[in-house]
């Protein structure tokens, strides 16, 4: 990442530069190093109006191009081609160019004497501290080749975890989308037509085909305060999400969702339990894995949770205990942890909750997907329904009176 600082000597000079650093620490030890008394620092991304900030975002890695990424560096240590070859290989092998772009940066840290996880960290928009983490423990253990089996299979599993939970959410979003992109269509270009005849007939309208005229004169005559009233409520919304009081109702909201919440759960339940049991598996610590597992998890809720079970196994307490506090954790996860502390087959259970809550996952979205298709079918023929009784309901009332 790159931050601008303004800074003074301890002579008192004033200094404005840049600086690029893995994070915001990193980059304040170095310039204190420097002997630098720092007056402010801020991340260039940040700098800026906010629709330039958030454009930079659409801007990452794909989870994909990691996913890929990771098996291709795990089969080339496997094949004991050197670090640095991998990495000039992959650069000029990837599709992508911003993957180019990264990997070729990296290879070039390397060759300047960095290690692979600190020329890693000074990209954290592709590589997480999950990742980064695994990599160290791998550099510092000599197990390099074996962590980079492990993260791949990692990846794998949590890459398509992740796109089974969202692909059970976007057919329902399409059909409600083509529903009403429809709808609008119908009651601007269509509906004028057919409401004129009934105005004409000078017959009592209906109470529900005046609540119809009143909605397709508005989005004819006021299209424009339609569309600027959508852009304010999505960029409102927008905002709102990224402020702290949003992202924590958000989390708790995707949780408490009927049916959904229940599978959101089980994604995250699964992704903490593989995540765990991946990095004790690389020799990372009980503490640093849940450290890192906080702040890779992905949802508030879980987070809070996990920081004070961080906390509590610090003090000398059990994860359990902290586990069996809430409800956002099943008893069954809670009891299991609890036997693995107890008989010192952590990983092992770990392993286990994390393919048992997998299987869940999948059990729950392809029953999603059973029940959207009905549930579709209901809301559109609701939606035609009231509009064929709203305008075809009068029209039928003047044909009846004129024969």
């Amino acid at each position: 990442m790159l931050f601008k600082y303004e800074a003074t000597t301890l002579d008192g000079e004033r200094q404005n530069g840049t600086i690029e650093s893995a994070n915001l620490e990193i980059a304040i030890s170095s310039l204190q190093r420097k002997n630098l008394i720092i007056v402010s620092i801020d991340s260039v991304d940040n700098a800026g109006p906010f629709w330039q900030r958030e454009i930079k975002a659409f801007n990452g890695i794909k989870m994909r191009d990691i996913v890929v990424l990771s098996r291709q560096l795990s089969t080339l240590f496997e094949a004991k081609v050197q670090i640095l070859d991998s990495f000039k290989l992959l650069a000029a092998e990837s599709e992508s160019a911003t993957m180019r772009k990264i990997l070729s940066r990296i290879a070039e840290d390397i060759q300047g004497g960095m290690s692979m996880s600190q020329a890693m960290a000074k990209h954290p928009d592709a590589f997480s501290k999950f990742y980064v983490s695994m990599i160290m423990s791998g550099e510092e253990s000599g197990r390099l080749e074996e962590v980079f089996v492990y993260l791949a299979d990692y990846m794998e599993r949590n890459y398509d975890l992740t796109s089974k939970a969202k692909g059970a959410l976007y057919y329902p979003a399409f059909v409600i989308s083509s529903f009403l992109g429809v709808m609008i269509l119908m009651m601007t270009v269509v509906v004028p037509k057919l409401t004129a005849i009934i105005v004409e007939s000078g017959q009592e309208i209906p109470f529900q085909t005046k609540v119809l005229i009143a909605i397709s004169n508005f989005l004819r005559n006021f299209w424009i305060v339609f569309l600027l009233l959508i852009a304010g409520g999505i960029i409102a919304l927008w905002k709102y999400i990224r402020t702290e009081t949003g992202k924590n109702f958000i989390a708790r909201f995707q949780l408490m969702v009927p049916y959904v919440g229940d599978m959101f759960k089980k994604v995250y339940i699964t992704r903490i339990c593989d995540n765990l049991n991946t990095l004790l598996s690389s020799g990372i610590s009980v503490v640093r894995a849940l450290e890192i597992t906080t702040e890779v998890v992905g949802n508030r809720v879980y987070e809070g949770i996990l920081r004070e079970a961080t906390e509590a196994v610090k003090a000398g307490n059990s994860i359990a205990d902290v586990f069996a506090k809430y409800e956002d954790f099943p008893p069954l996860l809670s009891q299991m942890v609890r036997i693995g502390q107890e008989s010192g087959k952590m990983n092992f259970i770990l392993a286990t909750l994390a393919k048992f809550y997998k299987r869940e996952v999948n059990n729950l979205v392809d029953n999603l997907l059973t029940l959207i298709e009905p549930l579709m079918i209901i809301m559109l023929g609701l939606g035609v329904g009231i509009l064929l009784v709203s305008i075809l309901g009068p029209i039928y009332n003047i044909t009846s009176g004129v024969g």
